[in-house]
């Protein structure tokens, strides 16, 4: 191989690196954005079972027998 071919090779090969380079970094974005999104919904559920919580223990008096007696 010649100086010339060997040259050829590197930057060959460096392009294909660089490439990756950019899938990796588009995909790593991706997930990162889809663990936001489910963060937000999570935080929102918890929100929501709180809420539907408290509502609960409000209209159950403390000295009211569940309605399963």
């Amino acid at each position: 191989m010649n100086i010339d071919e060997q040259l050829i090779a590197i930057e060959s090969k460096l392009a294909h690196q660089e490439y990756l380079l950019d899938v990796l970094n588009q995909t790593a974005y991706q997930q990162q954005k889809q663990i936001d999104e489910l963060d937000n919904l999570c935080k929102a559920l918890a929100k929501r079972l709180g809420d539907l919580q408290a509502r609960e223990s409000d209209a159950m008096l403390p000295h009211e027998k569940p309605p399963h007696y």
